[in-house]
């Protein structure tokens, strides 16, 4: 019997490939990551991807969360958070757990756990430990799930200031003097490590900058103008890490760089240049966040300046494994040569951050911005690679 006359069932339309956007966290960072989840949520094109937002608490429940990226920004000084946003007090988001299925599941306290459907991509815009350091993306690798941003080993290099720097020693990229101060240093011989610090700075002179060798967005920092303020800014390092990185002041302009994986490789954005900031001692979470200090995009620097700072900015993010996106800091010194800071391999990613802009002056928009580091990361596989 033919079958020509037959009434044929209508093809079903391709499904959207789906992004969940993961944010919020247990660092001190939470905030500024659901700012950037704010961001992100409003720029990804809903015409060719479904959208998941799911949120970590500061107690680590991954929570399910409206999808209403204006609730997600900084009003009057005072940052967002995930419990504002999840649609249940004790909801919880489970991923998968083997590489076969993609299905996420959500679950309350006596109802019938929920299938949410399946993932694709997994846009993680966590910043600081617990997310943006490797941990996330070991889940991920383990589940099978494709995500934004670097792998396993190139997050744990950028998140710990000590290896990134021993890192890029290595690869032959300058790094100014520093020194760390471990937790069972400290706990064995306050005196002694304390001392290190104080011969440290008798070799480079003061100011000093104590920070949390694991953290971000400038939480945490110290400027020390003399050994008076030493403790103190020990003591709030420690608050975020038990170890510590002291380092030297630079004496030179700070310089950032984008970096954006293109199918042919890393390609870096113009350069911004950071002004010192007039109402802070120097550029740090507040002057980023709260008071939005200017950055001049792009950097005045001469062309053989801005030529080699792009340069060594795709130096940084190939020597540490990156993929997908970094921004590279760097001082310019007195005598003319370019010192690298350090590399986040989530940067801010906030509308008023460093990386959109510098992007957006090369010629990217921030929605495309978005779309490109989502497509990047489909085509990347999972694993070893």
């Amino acid at each position: 019997m033919s079958t020509q006359n037959l009434p044929q069932s209508p093809e079903q339309p391709p499904r959207k490939p789906r992004v969940a956007v993961v944010f919020g966290g247990r660092s001190s960072e939470h905030g500024i990551s659901v700012v950037t989840a704010g961001a992100v949520l409003k720029a990804i094109d809903r015409t060719k991807y479904d959208v998941l937002p799911i949120g970590i608490t500061r107690d680590g429940r991954w929570a399910l969360t409206a999808d209403e990226p204006d609730r997600m920004a900084i009003v009057d000084r005072l940052q967002p958070s995930v419990d504002q946003l999840a649609d249940a007090a004790e909801g919880t988001v489970v991923l998968p757990l083997e590489p076969a299925n993609r299905e996420v599941v959500y679950s309350e306290p006596g109802s019938v756990p929920k299938a949410l459907g399946e993932v694709d991509v997994v846009f993680p815009v966590l910043h600081g430990p617990y997310g943006e350091d490797g941990t996330l993306q070991g889940l991920l690798e383990l589940s099978g799930v494709p995500y934004v941003g670097s792998g396993v080993l190139a997050s744990a290099v950028g998140q710990d200031k000590e290896y990134m720097k021993r890192v890029f020693t290595s690869f032959g990229l300058k790094v100014g003097p520093y020194v760390v101060i471990r937790p069972r240093e400290w706990e064995n011989d306050e005196s002694a490590a304390r001392r290190r610090i104080i011969d440290f700075a008798g070799e480079h002179g003061w100011p000093l900058f104590v920070k949390p060798a694991r953290a971000g967005s400038s939480i945490g920092i110290t400027k020390v103008d003399d050994l008076s303020g030493l403790d103190e800014a020990i003591a709030e390092a420690q608050r975020h890490d038990p170890k510590i990185l002291v380092e030297a002041a630079l004496r030179g302009r700070e310089i950032e760089c984008g970096v954006l994986e293109f199918e042919d490789g890393p390609r870096a954005s113009v350069p911004a240049e950071i002004p010192p900031p007039d109402a802070h001692a120097y550029y740090d979470f507040e002057a980023k966040y709260i008071d939005s200090t200017p950055g001049m995009v792009p950097a005045p620097l001469t062309g053989e300046e801005t030529a080699e700072v792009r340069r060594l900015a795709v130096e940084a993010f190939e020597a540490a494994g990156c993929e997908g996106l970094v921004r590279a800091d760097f001082f310019l010194t007195e005598d003319g040569g370019f010192v690298i800071n350090e590399i986040n391999t989530m940067p801010g990613f906030t509308p008023i951050s460093m990386y959109p802009k510098m992007w957006q002056a090369t010629g990217i928009e921030y929605p495309e911005l978005v779309d490109l580091l989502v497509r990047a990361a489909l085509r990347r596989r999972t694993g070893l690679r």
